[in-house]
C-alpha cells in the first residue's frame, strides 16, 4: 500500500505542468467553490469526530481544535484568495541579468516534489495542505491525526474533485486514512520517494519525525516561548501583552507560556495582569512563582486563579488558557532561561529602554523575536510575507512563516547565446 501511494504521487508530480500554469490558479477557485458546495458535508462529518473525542474524555480545548464552523469556512476562503493573489509574484519568472557581457541568467521557480506534512488535530490544516503545496506545483501526502479521521475523509473528496476540475491529477493530493504508525514509519524511511517532510504539531511529534527520518525536514511548532518583561516596562502593556498572547488561542505554536520579570516589578506585573483579566472578564490561570506575593482577592470569585508554579513547567507547553509567571535577576538571567528552556520559535521582550530591547534581540536565537508587541504577530499574513503553511524553527532554507515562496526551488536559467567556457576569461574567486 504504501509503495502505491509513493508511486501514485510521484506519477502525477511528473504528468502535472510546470509551476506557473494557468491550471494551479483554477485549482485555488475550485477548491474554494467545492468547499462551499459540500461545507455541510464537511460540517457533519466533523461533529462525528467531535463527538467521538468527547466520548473519549479529550478536553474542550482540544476539542475546539478538532470542531469547524462556518466561520472556519470564511477563513479558508480567505486563504484562497490570498493564495491567488500571492502566486503571480511567487510562480512568475525570474529577473533576466545580463552575465559579463556574454550572457543572462534568470531564476525559473520549480517544485520542491512530494511534500509529506504529518500533524494532529487541526483539520483546517488539511485544507491548508491541500491548497498551499499543491499551488506552486507540488504533490502532498497529507497526514493527520486519527481525531480528525472522518472530516479528512470528506476534505479528501473535496480536494479530489477540485483537482479534476482543474484539469491536474487527482493523485496530487493524498490524504492518508490509514492510522496504523506502521505506515508512517515506512513512510518516513523513503526518502527516495519523499522530497520534504514537514511535520506540524507537538515537540515529541517533530522529534520523532526528526530522528526516525532521513528526508530534508521543515520544522515547525514546539512553541515554548516566553516574554521577558525588564523593569522599564510599561506594565499595563505588559498585562496586556500577556493576555493577548495566550487567550485568544491558547494552544497555537506562537503563544506565550512564561514571562520572565524582573523580580522587583513582578508583583506589580501580577496585579495588572489581574486587573486586566477582571475588567474584560478573560479567564486565566497564572502559575506564580512561589517567590512572588500572592494578589489580593486570590481565591474568590474572579476570572483568573493562581496556581504555584513548579520546576516541571519550565520548558513545556501548557496548551490551555495558562501562563507562568518567574522573576528573574535582569537580562541575564532570562536570556540564560530562554536558551536553556525555550524551543527557537518566538520570543519576546518588553521594554522601554531601547538598550535593553537591543541587546535582548542580539542575544536571543528564535525565528521571530517581538519587541513591545504580542507573540501572535509572529504570522506570515500579519507579517505581511503571505499566506504560510506553518511556521519554521529550522536554521536550513526557511526559518519563520513558510509561505508560498519557502514550498518552491529554482533552475538556474542560462541563456549563452553560443558562449563557450574556455571563451570566457578566469576569475579570481
Amino acid at each position: 500500500m504504501t509503495e502505491q501511494i509513493l508511486t501514485s504521487a510521484r506519477a502525477a508530480l511528473a504528468a502535472a505542468p510546470p509551476t506557473g500554469d494557468p491550471a494551479y490558479t483554477r485549482y485555488c477557485h475550485e477548491l474554494a467553490a467545492r468547499l462551499a458546495d459540500h461545507w455541510p458535508t464537511v460540517l457533519k462529518a466533523n461533529a462525528d469526530d467531535v463527538a467521538q473525542a468527547e466520548q473519549r474524555g479529550l478536553p474542550p480545548v482540544l476539542l475546539d481544535r478538532l470542531r469547524l464552523t462556518d466561520a472556519h469556512l470564511d477563513q479558508l476562503r480567505r486563504l484562497t484568495e490570498a493564495v491567488l493573489g500571492e502566486l503571480p509574484a511567487v510562480t512568475g519568472p525570474g529577473e533576466a541579468v545580463p552575465v559579463a557581457g556574454w550572457g543572462v541568467r534568470r531564476r525559473a521557480p520549480k517544485p520542491l516534489g512530494v511534500v509529506f506534512m504529518v500533524y494532529e488535530a487541526r483539520p483546517t490544516v488539511t485544507v491548508e495542505g491541500a491548497l498551499l503545496p499543491v499551488a506552486v506545483g507540488n504533490a502532498v501526502l497529507l497526514r493527520g491525526g486519527k481525531e480528525i479521521a472522518r472530516t479528512n475523509a470528506a476534505l479528501a473528496g473535496v480536494a479530489r474533485e477540485a483537482l479534476e476540475a482543474a484539469g491536474l491529477p487527482a493523485e496530487l493530493v493524498t490524504v492518508l486514512d490509514d492510522p496504523d504508525r506502521a505506515q508512517l514509519r515506512a513512510l518516513l524511511k523513503r526518502p527516495d520517494a519523499i522530497d520534504v517532510l514537514v511535520p506540524r504539531g507537538s515537540p515529541s511529534l517533530i522529534d520523532h519525525c526528526r530522528s526516525a527520518s532521513s528526508i530534508p525536514v521543515i520544522a515547525s511548532g514546539g512553541g515554548v516561548n516566553h516574554v521577558y518583561v525588564h523593569r522599564s516596562a510599561d506594565l499595563a502593556l505588559a498585562a496586556e501583552v500577556a493576555l493577548d498572547s495566550k487567550l485568544p488561542e491558547p494552544t497555537a505554536c506562537n503563544t506565550a507560556e512564561l514571562m520572565l520579570v524582573d523580580a522587583d516589578v513582578a508583583a506589580a506585573f501580577v496585579a495588572e495582569v489581574t486587573a486586566a483579566a477582571e475588567r474584560d472578564d478573560r479567564p486565566v490561570t497564572i502559575r506564580l512563582d512561589r517567590r512572588v506575593p500572592r494578589p489580593e482577592g486570590a481565591g474568590e470569585d474572579r476570572p483568573w486563579r493562581i496556581a504555584e508554579l513548579q520546576e516541571h513547567d519550565f520548558g513545556r507547553e501548557f496548551l490551555d488558557a495558562t501562563i507562568g509567571v518567574c522573576p528573574v535577576d535582569g537580562l541575564d538571567e532570562a536570556v540564560a532561561h530562554i536558551r536553556r528552556h525555550g524551543s527557537a520559535h518566538t520570543e519576546g521582550v518588553l521594554a522601554e529602554d531601547p538598550a535593553v530591547a537591543e541587546e535582548f534581540t542580539r542575544r536571543v536565537d528564535a525565528a521571530a523575536i517581538v519587541v513591545n508587541g504580542s507573540l501572535r504577530l509572529h504570522d506570515g499574513p500579519t507579517l505581511g510575507l503571505g499566506s504560510e503553511i506553518s511556521i519554521s524553527t529550522g536554521r536550513m532554507h526557511v526559518r519563520g512563516p513558510v509561505t508560498l515562496g519557502a514550498l518552491v526551488t529554482h533552475s538556474w536559467v542560462v541563456e549563452a547565446h553560443g558562449t563557450l567556457r574556455s571563451s570566457v576569461p578566469a576569475r579570481q574567486s
